[in-house]
């Protein structure tokens, strides 16, 4: 019992910290969108920046 309430504690902190990062993805491509149709595929990228994020790591890692 205690065991699920000490990993219930970790995943609000990763949450907080991907909820950050959506709120800064979404800030970058809406800012850079030329137009509305610009600023939905900002907020569409912004749902999965961390599969750009890995996928350019493995790029620059040469995998």
């Amino acid at each position: 019992m205690e065991d699920k309430k000490k990993n219930k504690s970790n995943q609000g902190v990763s949450g907080g910290i991907y909820g950050l990062g959506w709120i800064g993805a979404l800030v970058y491509y809406i800012s850079h969108a030329a137009g509305f149709w610009g600023g939905v595929l900002g907020f569409l990228k912004s749902l999965v920046w961390p599969a750009f994020l890995v996928y350019e790591l493995l790029k620059h890692l040469g995998a």
